[in-house]
């Protein structure tokens, strides 16, 4: 049994997309392969975006990043899904990381010269992007800058690791066949915890 975490971080609460369902199969598979499932909804906290360095270090984290935190802490599986939108994550989810993977967080509270690497070293993660442009375009053309840096500049750094990941392209015409295909994808990784 593995304890998965799941941001969703599609900005959007008001209204559903493929990043929600594949969200909400990836959990259906992983509750059906036994392992314990929360999700975190970016979209739905409320959090103020960090604008100085002292804010970043030193603020206390808003309620809901706090309990987002205990969310992340407890995981031994991370799930981050996201639309690509201008190359990158959306603005809000950059904005939940950079709340959520405080140095007081990250280093459990040793002070600024412990390790980054103390709090979340020993789990896995899973990227999944959708994407409209086609995958190959998004690897070889714009050289998946928003997967790589999020790998090697948020997760890799904090001890993250092996980072998985599962790229969606071509989401607004894609037929209810490969959609149906991309959920059933979702519940066996889910069901494996991978």
């Amino acid at each position: 049994m593995t304890r998965v975490a799941i941001i969703q971080g599609h900005p959007s609460s008001h209204s559903r997309h493929f990043c929600h369902a594949l969200a909400d199969a990836y959990a259906q598979g992983a509750a059906e392969g036994g392992h314990q499932v929360r999700v975190v909804p970016v979209a739905d906290l409320d959090f103020p975006l960090l604008r100085s360095k002292s804010d970043w270090e030193g603020a206390l984290p808003s309620p809901a990043i706090a309990e987002a935190q205990q969310a992340l802490a407890w995981a031994e599986h991370l799930v981050i899904i996201y639309p690509l939108w201008l190359g990158g994550m959306p603005a809000l989810l950059k904005g939940f990381m950079e709340q959520a993977f405080r140095p007081a967080f990250m280093t459990g509270g040793e002070g600024p010269k412990a390790s980054w690497k103390t709090a979340l070293r020993g789990r896995s993660s899973r990227i999944i992007i959708t994407m409209g442009m086609p995958v190959f375009a998004y690897r070889w053309y714009f050289g998946a800058y928003s997967l790589r840096s999020l790998k090697r500049s948020i997760l890799s750094l904090v001890g993250i690791g092996p980072n998985r990941h599962t790229l969606v392209g071509m989401i607004e015409g894609m037929s209810d066949a490969k959609r149906k295909a991309w959920l059933s994808t979702m519940r066996k990784l889910g069901a494996k915890a991978r």
